[in-house]
């Protein structure tokens, strides 16, 4: 099993290293250049850059992700990629996504991009807080513990 991680914007990275560090579980970290670190990481983690276009970080994930493995992403339409190749995807405000409520997640996002192409205004995420790290904690341990 592999962890993937689109790591643009991933506010639960620092989560997902502390959970799979007892496992060794293999992480890969996939974000753009635009997000370069020096950081150094365990054997075990590897990051993958790739050019800063559009969704390259997503089309470099599904070229790489199969049957199995664990994505975390923001992203609703790679989320619904991912699902059709039977990986398991949790968000990072700690829900996973299925098969049950990706078409309404979807259809939400298609709305309110089309509420603001006609000029109209939505909400933006709200802010990512403790709860929420609290939340992708228990849910991905509990995964974790499903699929090992």
């Amino acid at each position: 099993m592999i962890i993937y991680v689109d790591a643009d914007a991933c506010p639960v990275t620092e989560d997902i290293i502390k959970l799979c560090e007892p496992y060794q579980l293999t992480i890969i970290l996939v974000k753009s250049y635009a997000h370069f670190s020096h950081r150094l990481y365990h054997e075990w983690i590897k990051e993958i850059y790739v050019d800063s276009e559009k969704e390259a970080v997503d089309y470099k994930i599904l070229s790489m992700i199969n049957k199995g493995h664990v994505l975390v992403t923001q992203d609703y339409g790679l989320a619904s990629l991912a699902l059709q190749k039977s990986c398991y995807v949790i968000h990072p405000k700690g829900f996973q996504y299925t098969s049950k409520n990706i078409d309404q997640l979807l259809a939400s996002r298609y709305h309110s991009a089309q509420l603001r192409k006609q000029g109209g205004r939505t909400k933006g995420p709200k802010p990512f807080v403790q709860e929420d790290h609290e939340r992708f904690q228990t849910v991905f341990t509990k995964l974790l513990s499903t699929i090992i």
